[in-house]
C-alpha cells in the first residue's frame, strides 16, 4: 500500500496518464465530429455526440483504472528505495532491498544499493570500533600515570620507590606520545594518495641504520642478527620507509626469544626490490595473521606486549602508497617472515 510522502509520487503519475488519455479521447472526438460534419451526415445517422461522450467516459474510467494498478505496480521500487534512504539518513544500516524484480535495471539499482549499505555498516562499525580502540589506549596510560603519580604523594618513599614510580610515569607518557603521534601520522596517511618529498637514496644503508637504532633491544635479549644486503638505491619518501623497518624489525625483536635471531635481507630481480624480514620468534596463529595490519590489533589479549596495534597498520599503508606490497608467514613456534616489494623505479 502506497501511503505518506510515496503517495504524492504515485498521484502524480496517474494525474500525468489521466491527462494523456484525455487527451488523446478529446483528439478522437473532434476527429469523430470532424468527420460527422463533413460527411455531411443527416439524421439516419442520429446524433453523435452520446455515444462520443460514451466512449470518452469509458476511455478514461478503464484507461485511470489500469493506470492506478499499473502504477502500483511500476513505483512500488521506488518507494522502496525512499524509504530505505530515508533510513539510512537517520541512521538505521540494517536495510536490505530485494533484487529480484523482473526488469533487470531495477534489479541493478537494488544491487547496488544494497552494496553501499553494507560498505556505509562496514564504516560504521570501523568508527565505532576506531573510537572504543582510542579511548580504551588512552585511559590504560593516563590511569598509569595517574595512579603512579598519586603514589608519589605519599609520605615516607623510599628512594627506589620513588625512582620505579617516576620511571613508570616517563614510560606511560612516552606511551602516549607515541600513540598520538602514530594516530595522527596514520590517520594523514589515509587521506593521502601519494607521497610526497621524494628522494633517491642507499636502501641497504637505511636498513642498516635501521637495525643501528634499535641496538639496544636487540644486544639486550642478545639476538643474532643474519644480514644479507645488496646495494641498492630506492626512490621514495626516505622518513617514512625508515618508519616502515623501524616498525616492521620492531615487532621482529619483541616477539623473538633471548638468543634468537632476526634476519634481514635485500635483493632486486630488476623490476622488484625484496626485503624480507624474518625472526625465529613465538609466530602466529592464522586468526592473528589475518588481523596484524588492521588498526588496533593485537594478537595478545592482554595487551602485555605494550604497543599499540598502530605499527604494521601504519607501515602497510606507507608501503600501499608507494606502491609496493607486503606479507606475511608465520605458524606458531617457527618464527614470522614479512616480505615486504617495492617497484625499483620508485613509488
Amino acid at each position: 500500500m502506497i501511503r505518506g510522502r510515496d503517495r504524492g509520487l504515485w498521484w502524480y503519475f496517474v494525474s500525468m496518464v489521466f491527462v494523456i488519455i484525455l487527451f488523446f479521447v478529446f483528439i478522437l472526438g473532434v476527429i469523430a465530429l470532424l468527420y460527422y460534419r463533413l460527411g455531411n451526415h443527416t439524421r439516419e445517422h442520429g446524433n453523435p455526440f452520446p455515444p462520443v461522450l460514451t466512449m470518452i467516459l469509458f476511455s478514461l474510467v478503464v484507461g485511470t483504472t489500469i493506470t492506478i494498478m499499473v502504477g502500483k505496480k511500476i513505483l512500488a521500487p521506488i518507494t522502496d528505495f525512499s524509504r530505505a534512504a530515508k533510513e539510512i539518513a537517520d541512521g538505521n544500516f540494517n536495510i536490505y532491498l530485494n533484487e529480484s524484480h523482473r526488469i533487470n535495471e531495477i534489479s541493478e539499482v537494488a544491487h547496488h544499493f544494497n552494496l553501499m549499505v553494507q560498505e556505509l555498516r562496514s564504516i560504521e562499525t570501523l568508527r565505532n570500533d576506531f573510537v572504543v580502540n582510542v579511548s580504551h589506549e588512552f585511559k590504560t596510560p593516563i590511569a598509569a600515570i595517574e595512579g603512579y603519580a598519586m603514589l608519589l604523594q605519599e609520605e615516607n618513599l623510599s628512594k627506589e620507590e620513588h625512582n620505579e614510580y617516576t620511571g613508570m610515569i616517563i614510560e606511560s607518557s612516552r606511551q602516549l606520545s607515541n600513540l598520538s603521534g602514530n594516530i595522527l601520522k596514520i590517520s594523514k596517511l589515509e587521506n593521502q594518495e601519494m607521497l610526497s618529498e621524494l628522494a633517491e637514496y642507499p636502501l641497504d644503508e637505511q636498513l642498516r641504520q635501521a637495525l643501528l637504532l634499535l641496538e639496544s633491544l636487540w644486544s639486550a635479549k642478545q639476538l643474532n642478527l643474519d644480514i644479507e644486503l645488496d646495494e641498492q638505491r630506492y626512490y621514495g619518501n626516505e622518513e617514512l620507509m625508515m618508519q616502515v623497518w623501524l616498525n616492521v624489525l620492531g615487532n621482529a625483536i619483541k616477539f623473538t626469544p633471548e638468543g634468537g635471531t632476526i634476519s634481514v635481507a635485500l635483493h632486486s630481480d630488476g623490476a622488484w626490490i625484496s626485503v624480507v624480514i624474518a625472526d625465529t620468534g613465538i609466530g602466529m596463529t592464522p586468526k592473528v595473521r589475518k588481523h596484524i595490519f588492521e588498526k588496533f590489533y593485537q594478537g595478545d589479549p592482554a595487551r602485555a606486549a605494550g604497543g599499540n596495534g598502530l605499527g604494521l597498520p601504519l607501515a602497510a599503508r606507507i608501503i600501499s602508497l608507494s606502491k609496493g606490497t607486503i606479507e606475511v608467514r608465520s605458524e606458531p613456534g617457527q618464527g614470522s617472515a614479512f616480505t615486504i616489494k617495492l617497484p625499483v623505479g620508485g613509488g
